[in-house]
């Protein structure tokens, strides 16, 4: 698993509510799901289970799931719609190398159960032949940069934006190497890590029997020693977090002196990239702390680790019996799933992370409506206007350091479903007998297409989702909020939906990605996205103070057994949660221009739209993916994003009549206002 990339994207792994018109009557309904309420748990106390309650407590997650909410609802309609894409390109009688060729052929390789019975591991010959030739330190060094690009490295290397100089691309290296999700599952001394520990080791070893290999149980805890000596010196998640502190540049020179043993020329000529000098170096002191792992490490034992890091990578494309095994630990022991999702869903997963804009082109053709498009751009500018009412009002920050959140707040730019232009996949190449080769080369091309963008401008056109993705991200670097086609579609947005449930809920998403803009993180680039100080320092502490109150918040928050919400490490998201329902419910108001919203299912037009906001995350979960979660995921447990922003908000609390008695009241003074 490559922990190495530091990323400057911020994801929203958002959920949604249902709404509906009645056609009969030709009037707009609440958009509220009444099947989900639970009449017996009031507002006032806990809004997230009074809006979802009974849904949580009837609804039985599926056999093939981790985690279920209106969020995989939307996910699974995109899946089926996909699905049909391929299909019928599948049918179409193509030429080699063009699109439907490429879409039918891969998706085919996947689906072909009895040739990948019948291939069995033998696919992976030509790349075990590669390890098999490693033969001393430089050797090594050479098949480590490969590696890094195939499977996983001690550290990797990708192209991206200069954080300090957002007009060119620059090398970035960091930290990489683990099988398990983080440092924390190397680390961590709670019995439920060591379980893991214990079976990851048996996983290995089992992996390892099925390939043939004798001593399997011993190659296995050599796997594991490796990945422990290199988590030992990971940093931890919290501290990857900040921009800052992982913006380290370096020359080329200075790399070669942090591990003075590597053969470095052959590093270098086995990365796909030409040269270069700069490079940013995430964690440095991680890259010379390693170096005796490196180098004093046997080149037997290197060869053990990264033939595990081969079967480990290509288990899903082999053979029954070496996915079966993968998806035993990573799935069922990791997060509690009982059985695989069908096949044809997992071959929709690969063909559409392979050639993602072939088929988002004609996936926006089949299900993208404009005037969804058109919608948003209004909905994008309300909370626009909105947030600059809010920047105004801010009694804590300077005229100054406001001067500088408005000129970012007018430079955020909007990416709404799908891109201007499309990626191309003419070098790609696929064939309809080989899995394995295909996805290698799906890999191979999507680095040459990074590597190539050192030297070369900044393209702004690019997205780094494809339409048919249910999210949407705030990219810092750019500066641009992103919403694919997918997310802009029922149960989540809908274009008849009453204003107040749109609001709270494709509304506050939309104000959430913003709020990235001036989270922890995002507050620390300017509005041409660099990396850089536009605060006073008064401001700075006013704001470090407000964040830190936000942590210690979520810090109270538990979960599975006890386990603690990590509040420094969820601090960006649990932001632009405060910030995406501040801002949704001002942006309502001012869309409503001193007019009076009709009284729906008894219900306002404010009410519907907090019930909009706390639909969205509905949620059920395995207890192994909830700790998962909050092992790896910035993002707080679903009931905590509804309820946690919501308890700061006087808004909130007056709709709903919240008094001192009641369990979301929290005294004025102790309330959180950030933006």
């Amino acid at each position: 698993m490559k922990l190495y990339f530091y990323c400057v994207i911020t994801i929203l792994f958002a959920m949604s509510c249902s709404s509906t018109k009645d056609k009969e009557t030709n009037m707009l309904s609440s958009g509220i799901d009444f099947n989900r309420v639970d009449t017996t748990v009031s507002p006032q106390d806990d809004f997230y289970r009074h809006v979802n309650g009974k849904w949580l407590k009837e609804f039985e997650l599926p056999a093939d799931k981790s985690r279920y909410s209106t969020f995989t609802i939307l996910r699974e309609k995109a899946q089926e719609d996909v699905k049909i894409i391929i299909e019928e390109a599948a049918e179409k009688k193509s030429s080699k190398g063009s699109d439907n060729q490429k879409i039918g052929d891969l998706y085919h390789s996947f689906m072909d159960t009895s040739r990948l019975e019948e291939i069995g591991v033998k696919s992976l010959e030509k790349e075990m032949n590669k390890i098999s030739k490693i033969n001393n330190l430089s050797d090594l060094s050479e098949y480590m940069a490969y590696a890094d690009i195939i499977t996983t490295a001690p550290f990797g290397l990708y192209v991206y934006i200069d954080s300090k100089n957002p007009t060119e691309h620059v090398t970035y290296l960091g930290q990489s190497g683990l099988g398990l999700p983080n440092r924390g599952y190397y680390m961590d001394d709670d019995e439920k890590s060591k379980n893991i520990r214990k079976e990851y080791v048996t996983h290995i070893g089992k992996m390892f029997e099925l390939y043939g290999m004798s001593n399997s149980n011993e190659r296995g805890s050599t796997v594991m020693d490796i990945e422990t000596s290199l988590a030992r010196f990971h940093w931890k998640k919290e501290k990857n977090r900040d921009p800052e502190l992982t913006y380290n540049p370096s020359t080329m020179s200075e790399l070669r002196s942090m591990i003075p043993g590597l053969d470095w020329d052959r590093w270098l000529s086995a990365t796909g990239i030409d040269g270069f000098n700069k490079i940013i170096i995430s964690q440095p002191d991680y890259i010379k702390n390693i170096k005796n792992i490196i180098t004093k490490t046997s080149i037997d034992d290197w060869k053990t680790y990264f033939t595990w890091s081969l079967l480990d990578r290509f288990s899903g494309y082999l053979s029954s019996d070496y996915e079966k095994q993968n998806f035993y630990f990573y799935s069922t022991v990791l997060s509690g799933v009982k059985e695989m999702e069908p096949r044809w869903k997992r071959a929709v997963n690969v063909v559409s992370g392979s050639m993602g804009e072939i088929i988002g082109k004609v996936y926006v053709e089949k299900h993208f409506d404009q005037n969804a498009k058109d919608r948003m751009i209004d909905l994008v500018e309300n909370l626009r206007k909105a947030y600059k009412v809010g920047i105004d009002e801010l009694e804590w920050m300077s005229d100054s350091t406001k001067l500088q959140a408005h000129y970012k707040l007018k430079n955020f730019r909007p990416k709404i479903g799908f891109p201007n232009k499309w990626k191309d996949y003419s070098q790609l190449s696929i064939d309809p007998d080989n899995l394995v080769n295909n996805i290698k080369n799906s890999t191979l091309d999507r680095t040459r297409k990074n590597r190539e963008k050192l030297g070369k401008p900044i393209d702004r056109e690019e997205w780094g989702m494809t339409p048919q993705t249910v999210n949407a991200y705030y990219n810092p670097l750019l500066n641009e909020i992103v919403f694919p086609a997918a997310i802009l579609q029922p149960p989540f947005f809908n274009m008849e939906a009453d204003d107040a449930v749109n609001y709270g809920s494709i509304g506050a998403v939309i104000g959430h990605e913003m709020g990235h803009g001036f989270d922890d993180k995002g507050s620390m680039y300017d509005g041409d996205g660099e990396l850089r100080n536009w605060w006073t320092d008064t401001d700075k502490k006013k704001f470090k103070k407000r964040t830190e109150k936000l942590i210690k918040q979520y810090d109270n928050y538990t979960v599975v057994d006890g386990t603690p919400v990590n509040g420094e490490f969820t601090q960006g998201e649990n932001i632009g949660d405060l910030a995406g329902i501040v801002i949704a419910y001002k942006a309502y108001q001012l869309s409503k221009k001193g007019k009076a919203t009709p009284v729906i299912d008894a219900l306002t037009g404010d009410e519907r739209f907090f019930y909009g906001w706390g639909t969205i995350w509905g949620a059920k979960s395995t207890d192994e993916q909830m700790i998962r979660q909050i092992k790896t995921d910035p993002h707080s447990p679903g009931e905590f994003r509804a309820n946690g922003p919501l308890v700061n908000m006087p808004e909130f609390l007056d709709v709903f009549v919240v008094s001192a008695d009641d369990g979301m009241y929290v005294d004025p003074e102790k309330r959180i206002k950030i933006w």
